[in-house]
């Protein structure tokens, strides 16, 4: 099997696997890949170091308690970025990312808050949606 990194015309990048490069050659000229995220069928590869097996086994750079504060960090400036720059559109986002998958309302990235039935529905009609990251606890809750 080869795990290709795919992107979209849209520049919406996921993997694909195939049996082999003809089978993705074959695949691609028939118009059978699609986009998982905007289903537009111009997919290309993107460009891809090759995963080549070494013999020498290299001990981690980093803890893992190390890469869990890292990981930590990053979702926070994950977060921080969507709370700067989208809409918090509260209670109200299921029915508005509804209503921005649908045409009916203004095009624009927005969070909030939903319960679990609702985000099922989204993905199940084909909205697009992702959790977003959890706020990182206050100072005070911290050892």
């Amino acid at each position: 099997m080869i795990r290709y990194a795919l992107v979209c015309e849209q520049a919406h990048a996921f993997e694909g696997w195939f049996g082999s490069s003809a089978d993705f050659d074959d695949q691609q000229a028939r118009g059978l890949l699609e986009c998982p995220i905007c289903a537009t069928r111009a997919v290309t590869k993107q460009i891809m170091a090759p995963a080549v097996a070494g013999t020498k086994k290299t001990a981690p750079t980093q803890t893992p308690a190390q890469m869990q504060a890292m990981m930590m960090e990053a979702m926070g400036r994950v977060r921080a970025h969507v709370e700067e720059n989208f809409d918090d559109v509260g209670d109200a986002f299921a029915a508005e990312a509804r209503a921005i998958h649908e045409g009916r309302s203004e095009e624009r990235g927005i969070y909030g808050q939903a319960t679990s039935k609702e985000v099922r529905e989204l993905v199940e009609d084909g909205v697009p949606v992702a959790p977003l990251p959890p706020a990182p606890p206050k100072k005070p809750q911290l050892n």
